[in-house]
């Protein structure tokens, strides 16, 4: 499956939220609201991992060439992932939820 196929929509499994795709070419892999993701790859868009856990976001970093960054950890086999902070101006991340995050109240 080609990554601009995999820029769909769909209903985050942690709190419901009905989430668009990006609008500004880039593909989201978690939710604007809650910022949870969902552990569907094994490499970024392969699609292969069978886990399907929740991946609760831990901490935002910034790393070079990449930005901020959520670091997400699975919470059924503990997978650790870094996804970029999705800054669509239109569809982008709760600014709110981020800063929690980044705080330690997320």
């Amino acid at each position: 499956m080609s990554r601009s196929a995999q820029n769909q929509g769909f209903t985050c499994e942690n709190c419901g939220t009905l989430v668009a795709p990006l609008s500004n070419g880039s593909y989201r892999n978690h939710c604007p609201a809650c910022l949870y993701s969902k552990h569907v790859d094994v490499e970024p868009g392969d699609r292969a991992s069978t886990c399907r856990g929740a991946m609760r976001p831990e901490r935002v970093e910034h790393r070079g060439g990449k930005g901020l960054v959520i670091v997400h950890r699975c919470t059924v086999c503990g997978f650790v992932r870094p996804n970029r902070i999705a800054d669509d101006p239109v569809r982008g991340d709760d600014i709110d939820a981020v800063i929690a995050l980044m705080s330690g109240r997320g």
